[in-house]
């Protein structure tokens, strides 16, 4: 699901030179599509987008600078703060930004735009400078968003240069900072992020999967990806039975039953994360282990001690119920025995304005 679509039209800057309808000829097909920019110097944007991109369905383009050899931080970072006074001094001549290589994405098969970049400075990396002052016209009536990486400054003076560069462009949300000092939580960041992001229509995510143990059940937030659709459908069918087995001190895992589509990447899974392994077997884990992975999604709130509790850490023959809603929640909806359409989550909420997820109605589950 997730790739790199380069297509080859011309974007070349002066600077660098199951009910759902389709609606023919007035809906495009990538409507609600999702792109990812990033550049990355040090290597932590690019950790941020694999994150970003186990979690929500999206294609990256790299950004990459003409001169490769250029050390932006030597000599007291004379070099990237020369470049940044040359894009202040003149912000409007495209002579003043660095060269990049040539991107030919074409950014109108898009409708969401994620733009992730350090912070040079106080201001955004010059690189990902050039390439918005190309590409920011092209993005007015665009959903815009931006995730900031730096040591330890603010970010204002980052969002200000977008939005100097982008300036028609629609913001999803706030930009997200991630630093030194809350970096490996950038997982969890990302995830709380995505909740407050307003995706044009079309794109999609998390939902929520429910796993039972020993009559105790917890969340899942799932990612978005080929694996958690197809199990999706299948929990729509019936809620899945399976029984798994603690193995080499970091997971509970077994055998579905059924096979999903693969998309495995070299991951360090976490404790709490919901993996896919060669395409048919469910880990679950309380620790943590580095292998080729289809990430699935995270369960939610709990502790390393109490996933080991939940999990029934070191046991075997461990049942585990996969399933679509909380069943204990959703006796708690009242109903007069009319059917008047009317939406509550699987908490038992009245919802006015439903969007995406998993609701009942007239005392069915339904998902929009």
């Amino acid at each position: 699901m997730k790739q790199i679509f380069l297509f080859l039209t011309a974007l070349l800057f002066t600077c660098c030179s199951s009910d759902i309808e389709m609606k023919a000829e007035t809906t495009s097909a990538n409507h609600g599509k999702t792109l990812v920019a990033y550049y990355s110097y040090t290597d932590n944007c690019r950790s941020i987008v694999t994150e970003l991109t186990n979690q929500i369905e999206a294609d990256v383009v790299e950004i990459t600078p003409v001169d490769k050899s250029q050390k932006y931080e030597e000599n007291g970072y004379a070099i990237g703060t020369a470049l940044l006074n040359a894009i202040k001094a003149n912000p409007n001549d495209a002579s003043s930004y660095p060269a990049i290589d040539p991107v030919t994405v074409s950014l109108s098969d898009y409708q969401n735009i994620i733009v992730v970049t350090p912070l040079w400075w106080s201001q955004m990396a010059a690189i990902m400078q050039t390439y918005l002052f190309g590409a920011g016209s092209q993005m007015a009536d665009k959903s815009f968003s931006m995730i900031v990486s730096s040591a330890s400054s603010g970010i204002s003076g980052v969002v200000s240069d977008a939005k100097r560069l982008v300036p028609e462009a629609s913001w999803m949300g706030d930009a997200l900072w991630i630093n030194n000092s809350n970096r490996r939580n950038t997982a969890s960041l990302i995830e709380e992020w995505l909740k407050t992001l307003n995706f044009t229509e079309g794109q999609t995510t998390t939902n929520k999967m429910y796993i039972t143990i020993d009559g105790k059940t917890q969340s899942v937030t799932l990612v978005e990806n080929a694996a958690t659709h197809a199990l999706f459908e299948k929990l729509q069918q019936a809620p899945v039975s399976i029984t798994l087995n603690s193995s080499g001190g970091f997971e509970i895992w077994g055998p579905l039953g059924f096979s999903l589509p693969e998309n495995d990447q070299q991951t360090t899974a976490q404790p709490g994360d919901v993996i896919l392994y060669n395409g048919s077997n469910l880990c679950l884990f309380y620790g943590t282990n580095s292998w080729s992975y289809t990430r699935l999604g995270k369960i939610d709130g709990l502790s390393e001690s109490e996933l080991r509790t939940f999990l029934k850490a070191g046991e075997s023959n461990i049942g585990v119920v996969l399933s679509l809603d909380n069943s204990a929640a959703i006796k708690e909806v009242k109903s007069n025995g009319s059917e008047d359409g009317t939406y509550y989550s699987v908490n038992g909420q009245r919802v006015q304005n439903p969007t995406h997820g998993i609701y009942i109605k007239n005392h069915k589950k339904v998902f929009l």
